[in-house]
């Protein structure tokens, strides 16, 4: 088994249509606050929220995909 650092292959590879930057209107240069973040995850989905922060849309639906990519984003956080 190799020690590649194969997480570091999957976070690049996100980037595009479906990417959670892209998903919240946030420039792909900064990064997604944690607030918001934490606010997808705790809500239910098909519900939309408002978002806590002033970076990227101000209400959001919450779906699936939306709820597994924040969660994806906040575990690998550093």
């Amino acid at each position: 088994m190799s020690k590649k650092k194969w997480i570091q292959d999957v976070v690049k590879g996100s980037k595009g249509a479906w990417s959670l930057h892209t998903m919240l209107n946030v420039p792909e240069d900064s990064r997604i606050p944690t607030t918001l973040l934490k606010a997808i995850i705790k809500a239910d989905i098909g519900k939309t929220i408002k978002n806590p922060c002033k970076a990227g849309k101000a209400r959001i639906k919450v779906t699936k995909k939306l709820k597994q990519k924040a969660l994806f984003a906040h575990n690998v956080r550093k």
